[in-house]
């Protein structure tokens, strides 16, 4: 709206006639015809709201394609100011042309107006500051979480996939398991979606969709919760949604409420796409229905691909609300569909205020076009407003047409027609004629986007969040404010970022904007918007099919009032010999609203205080010691950090020497020499570092690497568990690589590494003890020990048994540049030669990491 309209594209440079429509008036007058040179912009989405100063006459050249309506220059008002656009001045000739010169001078000085900007006049909402939202993690380590529903009371229950429901309550900021349900959990099945009743409060009454143990079906069924767990024996089963088990894939499963009360229910395609090279899942062959979206989605006989709508009536049936895609009793269809032709609508949105449907589909793999076959994969995060088909699988992104393809001739048809789908499948048991797709909203694919690219690039998983009202938490304190009024939060699994997406009146989209950027996400799979006005947020955690300790429940906050200080904290070292004499600094620290801060440094039993971060202190006994900063501005409010520090022990130094630059040619080699020191354990020069213990590995980076990381030092991070492994008494019984009253740290990873259940059988052995397994020698118990700390010293045991697939090269040899021909290297392209020493730790204190990297770069020229 600012500037006036969206850049589409441009054909080559060339002479065109400008025809002048309206001037400025101001004395300068330009011509009414104005035949000049310049690179001619085709525009998508013009505003009504610009008046336009020069018109292309694209009579007068090749490519253009905004016809009779073809604006290049204008101006308008715009909240309150003023906005001048020109799309001329593309050639170096432009600038010294007086005309064009005149162009631009007339339009600063229009921008600038005659008076000072009256900024009362301004209409648009400033975004408040993102540090005034902070995450604040309620709960974590669950089994692959899929929904959450937040009660009235603001009790928080959420399922996890293979069969509990938990609830965690914010009074007494606890969570335990309420119910275990009886499901099957094979492929992406399981407890899948939940929800409560528009009149909860009322009927107690809980809806959960989740795969039936026996049949091959998917279930909504509908229980009593009686406040502090559901009554299984209270189902009534509403609704069945017949599934293939044979083979995978897609689910779906999210249940929302709209305001009307009718009940909204995602359902997935139930198709495998792995044998469609990431193309349309569509092959008829006789005996491949599992693999034949066809029969799913974009049938109108079939109740999978589709958001169906279905009003609950007391008795536990449901009745069809007015509305539907078909209408009741229309041979060949379903009346409980609302949308079809979708491919996995994970998570579902209702905009409780128009009604508008919104959802995220999670789309196809393939990552370029294919000239016969059809489009590359996108995902869609889409808007309906009404019933439709959204044409998966004959369509996808922007309603992008497949061409049919025969899966046993190989054979390439025509594309299907958008305005006239068909389906003939003989896995199609319902209409032939499909309806017209309905558009999508938004679109993007792995690479970056031309319509969208503030969606970045990579996997993707779109899902769309709630849409927020600030009128339903007025008075609650830390609600979100009236900028966020109207706004859907949509947000994508794998890339783990929000989006704040504006719409008009009319539900096209104003404006997308970022939200909550920098803050570290771990597969968001759910969030909605509690009770009191603040945002709940459910993340799955970063590893598929695990049981991740980095699952978790959080809230997100909203601080209108005074922020706390924001804490930047680091040490001149994490690691050393005694004595060891470290600097500590909180210096870089902010306060956001200028406050004056104090400084207070708690370290081994006293408090050091600061006017300005600055600290230094000296560590005489061995430990592993957490110093802690706290400051505190002018109004009392306070943050803190802390950081790891291990006395006793110094990191060990590698070295890396490489004759000649450090640049590689395909088939080249160069010379390297490694050495590694260690205070304690002695150095490769002398022999007591035996070579064997050094890992040395060089890596083909085509597209490059990570040189942020190379800048971040050579001492790697220890994992947590490490740590808090050597602080508890494990050294009593347990060596790294000998047994001892126990089994060496080794014998255990490998005897666990390939067991899913690893981390809680280990963990709840560490906290509760237990024999038999090993011998007859007794493990003692660790209650002192949080669940979360016992599975970060299982999961670090865990990865002692990851069997690395390179073979370490020498300590001195020839690099060896021979994995790819020259042209497969690109400017950006990299070898990396990574060496590695974990050494034997001193003075009671645990082994230290060090590794160093040298990259050798490419020859090709940027």
């Amino acid at each position: 709206k600012l500037v006036g309209a969206y850049f589409k594209s441009h054909p080559q440079q060339q002479q065109a006639k400008f025809r002048k429509v309206k001037s400025f008036g101001n004395g300068i007058d330009l011509p009414d015809e104005w035949i000049r040179k310049d690179e001619l912009y085709n525009y998508k989405k013009i505003s009504t709201d610009i008046i336009p100063l020069f018109m292309l006459d694209e009579s007068s050249y090749e490519g253009g394609e905004n016809g009779d309506n073809h604006p290049i220059a204008w101006y308008h008002d715009f909240d309150g100011g003023r906005s001048f656009y020109t799309g001329m001045g593309h050639t170096p000739e432009s600038y010294t042309d007086s005309l064009f010169l005149d162009h631009v001078y007339q339009g600063i000085v229009y921008a600038m107006g005659e008076k000072l900007t009256d900024f009362s006049k301004a209409k648009i909402k400033k975004m408040p500051e993102p540090d005034r939202f902070t995450k604040v993690v309620l709960a974590s380590y669950f089994d692959e979480p899929t929904e959450m529903d937040i009660l009235p009371d603001g009790r928080i229950m959420f399922l996890e996939r293979h069969g509990n429901v938990k609830l965690y309550d914010p009074q007494t900021d606890s969570i335990r398991i309420i119910n275990t349900f009886n499901i099957m959990s094979k492929f992406e099945d399981g407890m899948l979606g939940l929800a409560h009743d528009p009149d909860f409060e009322k009927n107690k009454w809980i809806y959960i969709y989740y795969s039936h143990p026996e049949k091959s079906a998917n279930v909504l069924s509908r229980f009593v919760f009686d406040g502090e767990k559901i009554d299984q024996g209270s189902e009534k089963l509403m609704l069945e949604v017949a599934t293939q088990r044979v083979t995978c894939c897609h689910t779906a499963g999210s249940i929302v409420f709209g305001p009307d009360k009718n009940l909204y229910l995602s359902t997935g395609d139930n198709t495998n796409p792995f044998e469609s090279d990431g193309f349309s899942p569509s092959d008829e062959r006789p005996g491949r229905s599992p693999f034949d979206a066809l029969g799913s989605s974009s049938n109108t006989n079939d109740l999978r691909g589709k958001i169906l709508r279905i009003h609950p009536e007391p008795d536990g049936t449901y009745t069809i609300p007015e509305g539907n895609l078909f209408p009741k009793g229309e041979e060949k269809t379903r009346p409980e569909i609302y949308v079809m032709g979708n491919r996995n609508p994970y998570r579902i949105s209702i905009d409780q205020k128009t009604g508008y449907l919104f959802w995220g589909e999670v789309g196809p793999d393939a990552g370029n076009d294919d000239a016969e076959r059809g489009p590359r994969g996108y995902d869609e995060l889409n808007q309906a407003k009404k019933a439709g088909y959204f044409g998966w699988p004959l369509f996808v992104g922007n309603n992008y047409a497949y061409a049919k393809y025969d899966f046993e001739k190989k054979t390439i048809g025509p594309r299907h027609d958008p305005n006239k789908p068909i389906n003939t499948s003989p896995n199609n048991t319902g209409k032939t004629e499909l309806p017209p797709v309905s558009p999508p909203f938004i679109w993007y694919p792995y690479a970056v986007s031309p319509d969208f690219p503030l969606m970045k690039t990579g996997g993707r998983n779109a899902m769309a969040g709630p849409v927020y009202y600030s009128e339903n938490y007025k008075s609650r304190e830390g609600s979100f404010p009236d900028y966020f009024d109207g706004k859907l939060i949509m947000y994508d699994w794998m890339r783990n970022w929000m989006r704040l997406v504006t719409m008009d009146e009319t539900g096209s989209i104003v404006d997308i904007e970022p939200f909550m950027d920098g803050v570290q996400w771990d597969n968001t799979i759910d969030m909605a918007f509690g009770p009191d006005g603040k945002l709940y947020t459910l993340e799955y955690g970063r590893r598929w099919n695990y049981k991740n300790l980095d699952a978790k429940l959080s809230r997100i906050d909203f601080n209108k009032g005074n922020r706390v200080p924001n804490v930047k904290f680091k040490a001149s070292k994490n690691a050393g010999a005694l004595p060891l004499t470290v600097n500590f600094s909180a210096s870089e620290s902010i306060d956001p609203d200028g406050d004056a801060i104090t400084y207070e440094l708690e370290i081994d039993g006293k408090v050091l205080k600061s006017t300005n971060g600055e600290f230094s202190y000296t560590f005489d006994k061995a430990g592993i010691y957490r110093p802690k900063v706290t400051l505190t501005d002018t109004h009392g409010a306070n943050s803190f950090a802390d950081v790891n520090v291990v006395a006793g022990n110094e990191p060990p130094v590698i070295d890396i020497t490489v004759d000649g630059d450090a640049q590689f040619t395909p088939g080249g080699e160069a010379h390297y020499q490694v050495t590694v020191t260690d205070k304690e354990d002695g150095s490769t020069s002398d022999g007591k570092i035996p070579a064997n213990r050094v890992r040395v590995t060089l890596d083909f980076h085509p597209q490059g690497y990570d040189m942020t990381r190379i800048a971040q030092g050579h001492q790697r991070a220890e994992l947590p568990g490490k740590l808090t492994m050597a602080e508890s008494d494990c050294k009593a019984c347990h060596l790294m690589d000998e047994r001892s009253a126990g089994p060496s740290y080794r014998q255990v990873a490998m005897r666990y590494a390939k067991d899913v259940r690893a981390v809680d059988i280990l963990s709840d052995k560490i906290l509760k003890g237990g024999s038999g397994v090993w011998g007859d020698v007794a493990m003692a118990a660790h209650p002192q020990l949080t669940k979360i700390q016992a599975a970060e010293i299982v999961e670090y045991i865990i990865s002692l048994a990851k069997e690395e697939k390179e073979v370490s090269l020498p300590l001195s040899g020839n690099a060896s540049f021979t994995k790819v021909s020259n042209d497969k290297i690109t400017p950006t392209s990299a070898y990396v030669l990574t060496v590695s020493y974990e050494d034997n730790g001193a003075n009671g204190m645990p082994s230290l990491s060090g590794t160093k990297q040298f990259i050798f770069k490419s020859t090709v020229p940027q």
